[in-house]
């Protein structure tokens, strides 16, 4: 007889990509001498060639188990289990799911029926769907519990908007340079280089339609491609104002007489259409998107199975276009001359206070994830009135951020901070500030507060000056192209750099005069003894920084992730981890919503909802943090990652950002395991003793 499997390693290992897990096998055993399987049930007889999965053997009884294919409506999994939605979880078999080898446990909750793998359930994952009649990460939609307006607004533009950003950022930062090439007389605008390159910058630009209309699609559930085919119609050609008007006069005006007026020069079967150029827009495809799910999920349920694959998306899109261009199109479009009035009547109040208070907020609102809600405004300024200059002022928060990590490289004598500002400078230079923010301000707290107030005098000079951006895209010093004049006068430019000269010049003197240096004011090192144990402190910041010690037997410790109230892992509320089955450690509820890295390493597990995260440390230790019980079912919401799957992290690095309120609202528990998964490799792990913990402190000691 064969074996199905006949590998030996640890139970746990890593991510090889963000949606899928690699690690080592399960221990050593054969697939027919512990199920007893059948020809059928997927053990090939000798001879017979194995093309199967890994796991095929586990998921033959698993499907068996819970009822068969036909008792699974969906399908989906976690970092850790397999969450099936059952017809009738009666006919589930528990005990002998908890008893089979490969299952760690069996829970029931939030409507879903829970087999707990441990991190290699992606494969398994793989084999039971192969068995079943679903397609891949198919399942039945959850109802879920909706959260603040306001909440469900920033998390609709970011799920939107975040996926194009950085090819955003890139044709941007395109077309400011070859508007600055052009400029300074090294080629002409009409040459074939730089139309060209113009064609690479402005692509996504001129049709935003259909990059938004499938990033909205798969945020409101609508088939991508679906999606991808309403913005495409939206921006054909015969429907443009600039093209119908190029070619016909108006059969007549709607809205004479108001800021609305409006020409007509084609009609739906009867119904007036308003033209308008949809190319560039944002706010009309995403309204669209937006009601073709809804078209969607009805004729899903009126349309026959037989004939859904084409009926569907046909009857769909016969709905949507020409409500969209008859009533979607034009509110929006109406709705965006609105904002920009709205915008323009602000700073019209005051220039200077509105520039001050934009470049005050903007990194309070980054961190709330709130200036997701300021992205359609700006880039609606720069569509509708060829510029921006309400937004503007949070150029300045980038460079004043900069030198005021620059300021603490001269001040402070914390060697771990010298070596972040460098690097953290550089970044903050070309736009990206996120690891000056969460990574040395915000946990030294004044040094963010004089940024906050250096940002403000910043913004406060963009917009008594009229500091405007005329192309959207670019970072940092690469949008300073993008802001020149498009009639080529400089003024626009000299205040650029006049704010920029401002803003630093406010950062690095606030910092200067008003920042105390602290040893150790940043979470990098963790350390619960007294100072005059140095021979134990040494070890121990060596080991939470992820290098093993040169003695063996040396303790390793492990800095708390979290600023919380330390539980004991036994007392969590789930089984899987309270059992110890997936790892030894401790759970803690959490006071603030910010995972730090725990030692230095490389990530190697982000789970795509971002609530469960691993850490491989240099001394060789498999973390798991999973923030929250159940919290998968949030499906990413409250949740953002500051790290990709890869990527090497420092001690004290922010991690992970979470919205506690949103969780609790949505009746999830914050209790937060950190677990050693790789403990069976170790003698010991066991908590540091104390019940409350700050960000940076000892929580576990592995020997």
């Amino acid at each position: 007889m064969n074996p199905c499997y006949n590998d030996r390693g640890s139970f746990f290992a890593y991510f090889e990509t963000m949606n899928r897990l690699r690690f080592h096998p399960l221990p050593a055993r054969k697939c027919c001498a512990i199920f007893s399987l059948t020809k059928k049930a997927g053990c090939p007889a000798d001879g017979e060639e194995i093309t199967m999965g890994k796991y095929h053997a586990l998921a033959v009884e698993i499907v068996k188990n819970v009822g068969g294919k036909e008792n699974i409506l969906g399908l989906v999994h976690c970092i850790t289990r397999l969450r099936f939605t059952l017809k009738d979880e009666g006919k589930a078999k528990d005990d002998v799911l908890k008893a089979m080898e490969g299952v760690v446990t069996v829970m029931k909750s939030g409507g879903q029926y829970q087999v707990v793998i441990g991190n290699h359930v992606p494969e398994v994952f793989e084999d039971v769907i192969a068995l079943t009649d679903l397609q891949e990460g198919e399942s039945v939609q959850e109802e879920k519990k909706p959260g603040k307006l306001l909440d469900r607004a920033v998390d609709i533009i970011s799920g939107i908007f975040q996926p194009i950003l950085g090819i955003m950022a890139a044709c941007g930062m395109l077309k400011g340079i070859n508007t600055l090439l052009v400029t300074i007389g090294l080629y002409s605008a009409e040459c074939g280089g730089s139309l060209i390159i113009s064609a690479a910058g402005d692509a996504l630009f001129t049709f935003l339609p259909l990059f938004l209309g499938y990033t909205a699609a798969k945020k409101f559930g609508l088939k991508p491609m679906l999606g991808l085919a309403i913005g495409a119609a939206m921006c054909y050609p015969g429907i443009q104002a600039g093209t119908l008007s190029a070619g016909m006069e108006p059969m007549y005006s709607l809205l004479e007489g108001t800021m609305f007026a409006s020409p007509v020069y084609i009609d739906f079967f009867g119904i007036p259409v308003i033209s308008v150029d949809y190319t560039g827009t944002v706010i009309p495809v995403i309204l669209a998107v937006w009601f073709a799910s809804r078209c969607e999920k009805f004729f899903n349920k009126l349309i026959p199975d037989l004939v859904k694959f084409f009926f569907v998306p046909m009857l769909t899109l016969l709905v949507t276009l020409p409500v969209s261009v008859i009533f979607l199109g034009p509110a929006a479009t109406f709705g965006s001359a609105l904002i920009s009035e709205f915008t323009l009547a602000i700073r019209s109040f005051s220039p200077l206070l509105a520039g001050g208070i934009v470049g005050l907020t903007w990194q309070i609102l980054v961190i709330f994830g709130m200036h997701w809600g300021f992205i359609p405004v700006y880039i609606n300024n720069i569509m509708t009135l060829g510029y921006d200059n309400v937004m503007m002022p949070f150029f300045a928060c980038t460079f004043a951020t900069s030198a005021v990590v620059m300021a603490i490289f001269f001040k402070t004598k914390d060697k771990a901070l010298r070596e972040m500002a460098i690097p953290n400078f550089i970044s903050g230079i070309f736009g990206v500030t996120e690891p000056a923010i969460y990574g040395m301000l915000l946990p030294l707290k004044k040094p963010f507060i004089i940024s906050c107030i250096a940002g403000g005098i910043g913004g406060a000079f963009y917009g008594h000056f009229n500091f405007r951006k005329f192309i959207p895209g670019g970072m940092g010093i690469f949008e300073l192209p993008n802001m020149m004049n498009p009639d080529g006068s400089s003024g626009n430019m000299i205040v650029a750099f006049a704010g920029i000269a401002i803003s630093m010049a406010a950062g690095f003197v606030l910092t200067m005069l008003f920042y105390k240096d602290k040893t150790a004011a940043v979470p990098q090192q963790a350390s619960d003894e007294a100072p005059e144990k140095t021979g134990t402190a040494s070890k121990e910041t060596a080991a939470a920084s992820g290098t093993a010690p040169a003695d063996a037997k040396a303790q390793l410790v492990l800095a708390s992730p979290l600023k919380g109230t330390v539980i004991q892992l036994s007392d969590v509320k789930d089984e899987a981890f309270s059992s110890g089955a997936l790892g030894k450690g401790a759970a803690i509820e959490p006071e603030e919503g910010v995972l730090y890295a725990p030692a230095d390493g490389t990530i190697s597990a982000l789970f795509p909802t971002g609530h469960a995260i691993g850490l491989t440390t240099e001394s060789g230790l498999e973390l798991l943090m999973h923030v929250g019980m159940d919290t998968v079912q949030l499906d990413g919401k409250g949740f953002r990652a500051f790290v990709e799957a890869g990527e090497t992290v420092k001690t004290g690095q922010k991690l992970l950002e979470f919205d506690m309120k949103l969780i609790r609202d949505a009746g999830y528990s914050l209790v937060t395991p950190v677990l050693v998964t790789n403990s069976d490799d170790f003698e010991q792990v066991e908590t540091a003793g104390a019940d409350t913990v700050q960000a940076g402190d000892v929580l576990l000691r592995v020997r």
